[in-house]
């Protein structure tokens, strides 16, 4: 049941791909119970599959994490499953989706990615908005090391496929303008969402853009992590405290308020506590990964975990604790100090 006559909790979600994705279905099955104002800030710097081809032709946003956040978000979902059907097949449309194509000629008529993306966005009746980090497309470079050898690669693609150890990513340009629009959406949050995701291609960009990473240290909102349920290849070798460690690295400053995990991913939960106290922020563990195992977050379960998260309308004390990294199915969060 919703809450007539309350405001709705204005979340802004950060991130890009799957990670984004599995956040926004799940503040979708809130928005049920629980009126939510949600704005999903999305990375524009990837330059693999279908929207590397675009915009190696075109001069658009790569188009791809844009509609898999519209796709999450609609309530239209006949038009949403033929926005994500993928061609099949080896001619030139083989490997693109149709709402990559489709972005793209609303991108070209509008003529600003924003007002595409809103119209979009009122095609498919999505339960909030989507919005570049940037109007313009960027590109990620990574500084990598492997046996004392320090080399540097461009592209989305290539950091996110490495399998040597990333000492450090940054955007090209190195100071792009930030989306207007996001920056206004994440000054007004009550809360600010970080992950799940890959870390150093769909999380961290976001705090590369100078305009955006002030709003969102500056924000009065609060601020909620989401840790991963296994390394990528990106982060093989990064343990989840060093996750947390890495935002600071790369936004000074930044205070969270909770970080939210997985029990069977923590495994011992006093390293990442301890990570979790150095930003600020109180442990949450749930249950949040699907029932087969596989290391993927559940939006249900997601959901589940959020939504007393959101409601509240402060963090409780710290003064007590309870222990549980189970994940036994229960219906609430339980906190781990």
């Amino acid at each position: 049941m919703r809450l007539e006559g309350r405001r709705p909790v204005r979340v802004v979600a950060f991130g890009g791909g799957h990670g984004l994705s599995a956040s926004l279905r799940a503040l979708r099955r809130i928005h049920q119970d629980l009126p939510l104002d949600i704005t999903a800030v999305v990375t524009v710097a990837d330059d693999g599959g279908s929207s590397g081809r675009l915009r190696a032709t075109r001069d658009i946003l790569p188009p791809g994490d844009l509609r898999q956040a519209l796709a999450a978000l609609a309530d239209e979902e006949a038009i949403a499953e033929v926005f994500q059907h993928r061609f099949a097949g080896s001619d030139d449309l083989a490997g693109h989706p149709v709402g990559n194509l489709v972005l793209c000629a609303m991108m070209e008529l509008a003529g600003d990615p924003v007002v595409a993306l809103d119209r979009a966005a009122e095609m498919l009746r999505c339960d909030g908005r989507v919005l570049p980090m940037s109007r313009r497309p960027l590109h990620i470079e990574a500084d990598l090391s492997e046996g004392g050898e320090v080399v540097t690669v461009r592209g989305q693609h290539a950091v996110a496929v490495t399998s040597k150890t990333i000492d450090r990513v940054r955007l090209v340009p190195a100071a792009p303008e930030a989306c207007a629009e996001a920056v206004q959406a994440t000054t007004d949050a009550d809360w600010l969402l970080f992950g799940p995701g890959s870390w150093f291609t769909s999380v961290i960009p976001h705090l590369l853009v100078p305009q955006l990473a002030a709003a969102i240290s500056m924000s009065a909102a609060k601020r909620l992590v989401t840790l991963n349920l296994a390394p990528d290849s990106e982060t093989a070798g990064l343990t989840l405290p060093e996750h947390l460690a890495a935002l600071r690295r790369y936004l000074p400053g930044l205070h969270v308020d909770v970080v939210l995990a997985d029990g069977k991913a923590v495994g011992d939960p006093e390293p990442v506590h301890r990570a979790a106290e150095s930003l600020g922020a109180r442990l949450v563990l749930a249950p949040v990964a699907v029932a087969d195992g596989a290391p993927q977050h559940d939006p249900h379960a997601l959901a589940t975990a959020l939504e007393p998260l959101l409601r509240a309308p402060r963090l409780s004390g710290t003064d007590s604790s309870t222990t549980d990294s189970s994940n036994e199915p229960r219906e609430v969060t339980t906190e781990w100090r």
